[in-house]
């Protein structure tokens, strides 16, 4: 395995995850009514095709 190479294709994924999840984060919040809600759940389960992989990431973010 080429280290290198690995470590800039996750880079390039995580980036994208990171994007994409914080822009669906923002539109789910101010496009939708989520009443006097002031904390948003959040889940995220990362898998792997063909893999036994099942990684859960749980939090709550501040709607201020």
């Amino acid at each position: 395995m080429d280290s290198e190479k690995f470590n800039m294709s996750m880079r390039k994924f995580l980036k994208q995850v990171g994007v994409t999840s914080q822009q669906q984060i923002e539109a789910l919040a101010r496009d939708s009514d989520l009443g006097d809600a002031t904390t948003l759940k959040v889940r995220m389960v990362l898998t792997a095709a063909n893999t036994d992989l099942e990684h859960v990431v749980e939090g709550e973010i501040d709607l201020g």
